[in-house]
């Protein structure tokens, strides 16, 4: 669980989609809007959660094989993540920090939620990414959704405090430096764990 939470908090810091949106919106319609789009985000994880642990262990009870191959699969996944993290010549681009009056938008928790939810890389990740980490095949549904609903919590909690800190030190905070510096972090340790995975004898995984 201890790992399952460090490599959690790398990979929802990592920047991505979610981070361009809610930076665009909070610069440009406040704070307000920022923590609405960062529950949106967590009610997306929570279905893919959801979505996850009905598939997935509905294959585990029909076929271990079927599984470990899903497994092993999201061990290349993740490794291929860390290898594109590193390669990374600069970070996700920011949008500008302009504070003219914008068009009328729509919820951005409903934005935050379809972009979640619709975004297929986040249901590939959710599908590679929560295997790794099951061990015991009698719990795997338990397992399932207490790792979705922490990886859900880390989400809003980053999500708020991200917010919260574009307020105070948003340059330091959106320079191309340190989203390269959090790309190549994640990197790392995505990379590490793929490779723990794929050298672990079948048996173990």
């Amino acid at each position: 669980m201890l790992t399952f939470l460090v490599m959690t908090i790398f990979v929802v810091m990592s920047p991505g989609l979610d981070t361009a949106l809610i930076t665009k919106r909070t610069i440009s319609n406040g704070a307000r809007d920022g923590f609405q789009m960062a529950l949106g985000f967590t009610a997306g994880s929570l279905i893919h959660t959801i979505a996850v642990t009905i598939g997935l262990s509905a294959l585990l009870m029909q076929s271990a094989l079927a599984f470990g191959i899903i497994k092993w699969v999201g061990a290349v996944y993740l490794i291929y993540l860390g290898v594109k993290a590193l390669l990374a010549k600069k970070a996700i681009p920011t949008v500008a920090t302009t504070t003219a009056p914008t068009k009328k938008q729509h919820s951005a928790f409903l934005e935050a939620f379809l972009s979640n939810v619709l975004n297929p890389k986040v249901i590939v990740f959710f599908l590679t990414f929560l295997p790794q980490f099951i061990t015991d095949d009698r719990h795997a549904t338990r397992d399932f959704l207490l790792m979705g609903s922490t990886y859900a919590v880390c989400t809003v909690i980053w999500f708020s405090i991200y917010v919260i800190c574009l307020y105070y030190i948003r340059e330091w905070l959106l320079s191309p430096t340190v989203q390269l510096w959090m790309e190549r972090a994640t990197g790392v340790v995505l990379i590490g764990f793929g490779l723990k995975i794929l050298f672990t004898k079948s048996e173990a995984v």
